[in-house]
């Protein structure tokens, strides 16, 4: 059972008791990231995140490390373009001490010019590791052909160029307009008590925030082919359909029709592109929701003179669903995938304080699990064929990168 609890000054705090573990997980769940961002400070959310780990007034970065290291523990963050989150896992006797070294990097980090001096040099060699990575980079230069200048559309980890302007007052400042508590949620799930929420409410639940701005308007979609010469093995090719916004009631139609296209090994793409006709090692799909946007994702990586082969094997593919529709027996299997994905991710106190976490900040509801899995039940043939009807249209963007920086005209 999920226990949800408000502070005074708005940050929102869920548990979910599990005495069945040794363990806890904690996260610190805010709603921003690189959507929140301009062109002049791109990629400031995900630097943020990096420096919450270079010190605090009381600890140095190594010590930080240690904190955790000390007590067998896991401590780490990521960022996205919606929010961002700072975690840890530890043994439950561990998890008091966890929460308040958490809070301790929340609060009271340092941002040291020194350690961003450092740490911006991480950040441009993260940058520089992404672009040796042609099968990753392709799906930011997709982003930037649906959305074009749109928030969106920008890389999370922002560029070396306005990597280079942040000082650590643009950091203060950033963390007061946007890390406001009606945007912070605390997600603790393990073998814990209320006595932890007590603590995490100390803790968070009398700051105050700035005034941050308003929600940002929301993105169109736009039907752009962009492509980028690069000294590469493959041709890596990604189409972009438009997709559904998180909440959407229709979500499970298209969870279920992207596991069928291809979300898994049986998926048609793979057997299709994969294991008939050998043109690509790596070849899926999957499905972004945002607040008010959706992206479904076609990506395929092939030889160049094999790239037409794979563009028209892939619309061949979706033609067919689209003709003949989905069968029982697909239907019946990625249900059941679905479902037994679900049951599995329960057994990790670290997948449902993420699941909590993003429900919460996201959505501000918590379904059951036999809610979920009455929602996949009810996804009938015809709900999953009228999505890939509504999916699958002649609108849509794509993004090559390849040796010749050449988009065939077929696509």
């Amino acid at each position: 059972m999920i226990k949800k609890f408000t502070c005074n000054n708005g940050v929102r705090i869920v548990l979910e008791e599990i005495p069945t573990v040794r363990s806890a997980a904690i996260g610190i769940w805010i709603a921003t990231g690189s959507r929140d961002e301009t062109p002049e400070n791109n990629g400031i959310s995900h630097f943020l995140e990096h420096m919450f780990f270079k010190g605090t007034e009381t600890k140095s970065a190594k010590e930080i490390a240690e904190s955790f290291d000390s007590i067998g523990g896991q401590v780490n963050a990521f960022t996205s373009k919606e929010y961002t989150c700072y975690y840890a896992k530890v043994l439950d006797n561990h998890a008091s001490y966890a929460l308040s070294t958490l809070a301790d990097m929340f609060f009271h980090s340092s941002f040291e010019q020194k350690e961003m001096d450092k740490e911006k040099n991480v950040v441009a060699e993260e940058i520089k590791m992404y672009e040796d990575t042609p099968d990753d980079i392709v799906h930011d230069l997709l982003s930037r052909a649906v959305y074009e200048n749109h928030p969106l559309g920008y890389p999370i980890l922002g560029t070396e160029e306005t990597l280079s302007t942040f000082t650590r007052d643009t950091l203060k400042q950033y963390m007061h307009d946007m890390y406001t508590p009606d945007r912070v949620v605390i997600s603790i799930a393990g073998n814990v008590s209320e006595e932890l929420v007590k603590q995490a409410e100390s803790l968070f639940g009398s700051y105050e925030g700035g005034s941050r701005p308003a929600n940002g308007t929301a993105p169109a979609f736009y039907c752009n082919k962009l492509s980028r010469k690069k000294e590469t093995e493959q041709a890596h090719l990604c189409l972009g359909f438009q997709g559904l916004p998180l909440g959407n009631e229709d979500i499970y139609s298209l969870i279920i029709l992207n596991n069928i296209v291809g979300g898994s090994m049986s998926s048609r793409l793979f057997q299709e592109v994969r294991e008939q006709r050998g043109l690509a090692y790596s070849v899926f799909s999957y499905h972004s929701s945002f607040q008010d946007s959706g992206l479904v994702t076609i990506y395929g990586g092939t030889g160049a003179k094999q790239l037409d082969q794979l563009f028209e094997t892939i619309q061949g593919t979706l033609s067919s669903l689209k003709r003949e529709g989905i069968t029982a027996k697909e239907l019946h299997n990625s249900k059941e995938q679905l479902k037994g994905s679900l049951m599995l991710s329960l057994e990790s106190t670290n997948s449902r304080m993420s699941r909590n976490g993003k429900n919460e900040l996201v959505l501000r509801k918590h379904r059951s699990l036999d809610e979920i899995v009455g929602l996949i039940d009810r996804v009938t043939l015809e709900s999953v064929n009228r999505m890939s009807e509504i999916i699958f249209t002649e609108d849509y963007s794509a993004a090559l990168i390849s040796p010749d920086g050449k988009l065939p005209a077929s696509i």
